[in-house]
């Protein structure tokens, strides 16, 4: 493989890495403050449309045979996570930008993670994963501990950490049998794993697959993550909520790859999603502020992703990209057109929500539009998405799982519709902490809006992309 085809095959990664490259040379430079998120927000549309470029050309190589390959799915898998940290970084600027008290360390980091989200989707090995999974999740940490106006930063920093530390360790533990077993790092030795009957190789397996679910916080392995996502600048907690859960789940896509289930992983991916959904549901119900409420309501949202792989192989890349990009959207949505406030403690409480809309009307139209499509109310596209889920579930045989699934999901209703309750049928809070509108941040909205309407209006056009 020559250099040329090196470069042409990653050069989404090469446009973050000169990003993060001129971040780190504007902070030595003393200019970061001011030109750092231009930096990254150029760095990832260039890296967005490189890889949509890639994707739609149906550009297919493999510059690292058996390491790191490109085809046209996971390239479009790495455009629309990309896109998805647009937004993440239009909003930054009160938190990281001339008016934060960080310079380049926000967008450096971000860029780094970023890196590492392309990384996985392009992993033939484990090794490879483990590298963009760690390349990830890393800046993460640091993140969450960037957040000075939250006190909490840096207990939910450290919770982070040894939650995705113990997520590391379970993979390494399973891919180290899986070698053991088969003798290849190579990520189709997973896929072929899972109708083994080998105590050695099911073990691995089940290993594995549980270093997911502690990444995407699935019931039981989920108990810090909402103190994480809490403790957060709002920003950082967009980023987690949406893209380091993205690139989990579509890197989950690929190590399934063409494998079906059979007893004893059947039954865990059918259990525990199914016991997220139902917790993540009933928790929600009872957080006092937006911040920790979407916390527990995407481990819902992780339980019903983690169906799509109960359903056939061959449609499980478009069932969770479907999923992710409607769930991505619609959260970036509510994180966008949160109203700011000097107070970041007191942002996002549900009771300085109460009478919203005749304080901010354009705030509280946005929110209520996204609470109304993440708990599925149709023609928007979260019902879009999870009608595809249990189709899939259905279609596969999965009848009493899919029923289950459903009544579980009809749980979120309530909270979603508390939300809309308190923004557009309460009195006015005793003390509104709404401050300025920026307008990058109504931009922001309006292109989640867009985009979530061309979602919902032309969902067979999407889909076909994958």
């Amino acid at each position: 493989m020559n250099a040329q085809a090196i470069l042409t095959a990653m050069l989404p990664e090469h446009l973050l890495l000169i990003g993060i490259v001129l971040t780190v040379i504007l902070e030595i430079a003393g200019k970061a403050r001011h030109a750092a998120l231009p930096v990254a927000l150029i760095s990832v549309g260039a890296a967005t449309l490189a890889a949509a470029w890639l994707a739609l050309s149906g550009y297919s190589a493999a510059p690292f045979a058996g390491q790191f390959s490109v085809s046209p799915g996971p390239l479009m898998a790495k455009a629309m996570v990309l896109a998805l940290a647009l937004p993440v970084l239009l909003i930054a600027g009160s938190d990281f930008g001339p008016d934060g008290e960080y310079g380049g360390e926000f967008s450096t980091l971000l860029l780094s993670s970023l890196y590492g989200v392309c990384l996985m989707q392009s992993a033939d090995s484990f090794m490879t994963l483990f590298l963009g999974l760690e390349i990830m999740s890393l800046p993460v940490y640091v993140l969450v501990l960037l957040a000075w106006r939250r006190p909490q930063a840096a207990e939910a920093a450290l919770k982070y950490l040894v939650l995705g530390g113990a997520a590391s360790a379970t993979l390494l533990m399973g891919a180290s049998l899986l070698y053991g077993a088969s003798g290849s790092l190579d990520l189709a030795t997973f896929a072929q794993a899972l109708s083994s009957t080998d105590p050695l190789v099911r073990t691995a397996v089940v290993l594995v697959l549980l270093s997911f679910f502690l990444k995407a916080a699935i019931v039981p392995f989920h108990a810090w993550a909402p103190d994480a996502y809490e403790g957060a600048s709002v920003p950082v907690t967009a980023f987690m909520a949406v893209i380091v859960k993205a690139a989990v789940l579509l890197a989950a896509v690929r190590l399934f790859g063409e494998g079906r289930l059979v007893s004893p992983v059947l039954e865990i991916v059918a259990v525990l999603p199914l016991v997220s959904i139902v917790w993540g549901n009933l928790a929600a119900m009872r957080q006092p502020n937006l911040r920790r409420m979407i916390a527990y309501s995407s481990i819902a949202h992780a339980g019903y992703l983690f169906y799509a792989f109960l359903g056939e192989p061959e449609g499980r890349l478009q069932a969770v990209a479907f999923y992710l990009l409607a769930y991505g959207l619609l959260n970036l949505l509510v994180f966008t057109a949160l109203p700011p406030a000097a107070d970041d403690g007191e942002r996002d409480k549900l009771e300085n929500l109460k009478g919203l809309f005749h304080r901010n009307p354009f705030a509280a139209l946005m929110i209520g539009l996204a609470m109304l499509s993440l708990a599925g109310i149709p023609p928007l596209p979260g019902f879009i998405a999870k009608f595809l889920i249990f189709k899939n579930v259905i279609a596969a045989g999965y009848v009493s799982y899919a029923v289950l699934g459903l009544v579980g999901s009809f749980l979120g209703i309530y909270f979603y519709f508390r939300v809309i309750q308190f923004m557009f049928m309460s009195p006015d809070a005793a003390a509104p902490v709404d401050g300025p509108v920026r307008r990058i941040a109504v931009t922001a909205s309006l292109a989640c809006l867009g985009a979530a309407l061309v979602v919902a209006v032309f969902p067979g056009w999407v889909m076909a992309h994958w």
